[in-house]
């Protein structure tokens, strides 16, 4: 039986998981809210805002050393009103006040610290502070109390701090570039970009941290199929396999941590996102189609099988997250120390095991830059089947079974550990991302239970994450629905409707996705500056209305929204649309000329819309074997530039049926098509690229 809490305060009601981390805090913690900025005006307190995400490591660590702290705690409440938000659910008041920081501090992250004057204008931030003076860092309560003594003593230069950062911030969003064009020359640049920052020798690009980018290396297999190019595939593909190998890809359980911490992608950081997941996955699938290499395949059904079985709730919405720790320490799940592989595999299959895996006696983390993995080993494959054979002169086949056991054995023994904490709310766009890849997976693998996977998501959110007039909810959890639609919300779920149509032939998806596109139009365009908005026109009013282009870790909704429009308008012949598309391009196109490594997603789209691109229709009976035979040559090569549909249901081939009676396939290209064919070859021959 849990011990009372000493300490109870609002975030006790909060649905976020993150919030709740934080409910029995000495703090006197308010959510966002009306309430909260009430009170900081009725008493002329400044506000402490705290962002963060309840899978944060360095959250965690300074809940620890601060929040949990009395002392500090006392000094929270007697001269600030501390707010904490929840960055996965408010990804706008995130977006607006990291910006704020990153233009006091020149960087950001999380936790993100932020004092706020009571109309919430930021004067002062960073990120993590340590509790006492530590790396030249003052500590918080240190930062409190000069903070609170310029309150009280410089009041008026404090408000007037925060009055130019507002505007500061509000002139950059409201900063339109005169339109330009994109052109192939932007693509060109783009790969002469990422070429310039690529480790030849690990993959990746830039120095460690490392992070996957997978919309770059997605962008990366196009320009190399348009351009040619070996070198742009061999960056993916170096890249890619470096990945599956590393420390970074969980080898027993499937899916991938959040990034790696050193060059060579062993020591993780070992949090585990469900965007990783979906955006990994269509990544390794491209790839699977552009080289016809199983191992990439592999490493797409590994991510699915991770995300099915540990990541999917009970009514088919996908969770959030996993921590990275657990036991109070990060990686606590994931590491061996080799005595434990001995005695649990015996003598000979640890050897073996070991030799393939990297394992030492002594750990191998040596490239941990804290230190907090010594004497622990992190898998990660550092040989081949083939080598460990020559070494123990064994077969190949003989090996990979003594590797399968293994495998077996500790995925067994590490699901006794204490699990790392997961996040089970359910994110709209989040799960949009998801669908897509599996609906897409369940095309390039040909399985069905992927496509099952992705409508259980799919009709959950379009019942369960609706208000009553058809409008978009972000969050549920624990049967609760709530957070208004941001555009990420409505640009991620139309991308995985348009990918599940396409893999079902379910009419309902694209009528959803018509649907939702309207509304994404309606309450997020921006008439006059082009470009949708992350809010809607009726959302909570911020400082800002910001309006997103940088593809991050999660590509932008702008980025995503660009392709919907394109394939929507092609799927539905709405000229209108890919209209819109083209004018969100060109809204962007400074940025994208000025760092084309920014807006991978963006340059992906336009991609598509530089065709050349396909409609590819089909006629005759989805169950039909021709026609699935038919639907499997279309998705064995990469061509990432096309819409698929069946005739009844796209407006420019109503009335063209099948040929003969047999299930037909038109190849269109700007709704002009080449003859009808029911024979594979002739399909092949009409998908050849050019």
């Amino acid at each position: 039986m849990k011990p009372h809490p000493a300490h109870t305060n609002r975030l006790a009601k909060e649905k976020s998981p993150y919030l709740l981390q934080h409910a029995h805090n000495p703090v006197d913690w308010y959510p966002w809210g009306e309430e909260a900025f009430e009170k900081a005006r009725r008493e002329q307190k400044p506000i402490f805002l705290s962002i963060g995400y309840s899978t944060c490591h360095w959250c965690h660590v300074m809940e620890k050393e601060s929040f949990e702290n009395a002392e500090i705690a006392a000094l929270m409440n007697e001269f600030f009103v501390s707010i904490k938000v929840d960055r996965e659910e408010r990804p706008d008041v995130d977006a607006l006040y990291m910006q704020a920081v990153m233009q006091m501090t020149g960087r950001g992250g999380w936790p993100m610290s932020v004092f706020l004057t009571p109309d919430r204008k930021p004067f002062y931030g960073g990120t993590y502070f340590p509790p006492t003076e530590r790396w030249g860092q003052p500590g918080f309560p240190s930062i409190l109390r000069g903070v609170a003594q310029a309150w009280s003593e410089k009041r008026q230069e404090v408000l007037q701090s925060g009055d130019a950062l507002a505007e500061g911030l509000k002139a950059q969003a409201g900063a339109h570039a005169a339109p330009g064009e994109l052109t192939r020359e932007t693509l060109r640049r783009a790969y002469e970009f990422f070429s310039d920052v690529y480790d030849d020798h690990y993959g990746g690009f830039a120095p460690a941290p490392k992070f996957p980018r997978s919309h770059a290396l997605s962008l990366l297999l196009r320009y190399g199929q348009r351009a040619g190019d070996p070198h742009a595939v061999k960056m993916v593909e170096q890249t890619l396999q470096a990945m599956a190998a590393g420390g970074i890809n969980d080898p027993l359980g499937g899916g991938f941590h959040r990034y790696s911490t050193d060059a060579i992608w062993h020591i993780p950081h070992f949090e585990k996102m469900l965007y990783d997941q979906a955006l990994l996955a269509r990544t390794y699938l491209e790839a699977y189609q552009a080289t016809g290499k199983e191992e990439y395949a592999r490493t797409a059904r590994e991510i699915f099988d991770y995300v099915l079985r540990d990541m999917t709730g009970p009514e088919g919405g996908f969770y959030s997250a996993e921590d990275a720790d657990s036991e109070g320490k990060e990686g606590a799940f994931y590491v061996w120390t080799a005595a434990e592989l001995k005695q649990l595999l015996g003598e000979e299959s640890a050897e073996i095991f070991g030799y393939t895996f990297g394992v030492r006696e002594g750990g191998n983390a040596e490239q941990d830059p804290t230190g907090e993995f010594a004497g622990q080993n992190i898998l990660h494959r550092v040989r081949t089947v083939k080598e460990t054979a020559q070494k123990f002169g064994k077969s190949e086949k003989e090996i990979e079974q003594v590797l399968e056991r293994a495998r077996g054995v500790l995925f067994s023994t590490r699901a006794r550990r204490p699990r790392p904490h997961l996040d089970d709310k359910i994110l709209t766009d989040w799960n949009g991302l998801m669908i897509s890849s599996l609906a897409f997976g369940s095309r390039v693998l040909n399985e069905p239970k992927y496509a099952s996977a992705a409508q259980r998501s799919a009709d959950f959110l379009l019942v369960k994450l609706r208000e009553k007039n058809g409008r978009l909810l972000h969050r549920y959890r624990d049967g609760d629905a709530a957070i208004p639609a941001h555009l990420d919300d409505y640009a991620f779920l139309i991308h995985g409707l348009i990918d599940l149509y396409e893999a079902t032939f379910e009419a309902r998806y694209l009528t959803e996705a018509k649907r939702l596109t309207e509304q994404m139009i309606d309450f997020f365009w921006d008439e006059e500056g082009g470009g949708f908005f992350l809010t809607a026109r009726d959302a909570e009013k911020l400082l800002v209305r910001q309006k997103e282009g940088y593809d991050g870790a999660i590509p932008s909704g702008n980025s995503v929204a660009a392709l919907d429009l394109l394939r929507m308008g092609r799927l539905t012949s709405r000229s209108d649309w890919e209209e819109k598309a083209s004018r969100l391009l060109k809204t962007f196109s400074a940025l994208a000329e000025q760092n084309p490594t920014a807006v991978p997603q963006l340059l992906i789209a336009f991609d598509f819309a530089l065709g050349p691109s396909r409609e590819i229709v089909l006629s005759g009976d989805p169950k039909d074997p021709a026609l699935q035979a038919m639907i499997r040559t279309v998705y064995h090569p990469f061509l990432p530039n096309k819409v698929v549909a069946l005739s009844s249901h796209v407006p420019f081939l109503q009335g063209q049926g099948s040929v003969g009676g047999k299930a037909t396939a038109y190849v269109c290209e700007n709704y002009a098509c080449q003859l009808p064919t029911a024979d594979l070859e002739m399909l092949k021959k009409q998908l050849m690229v050019k």
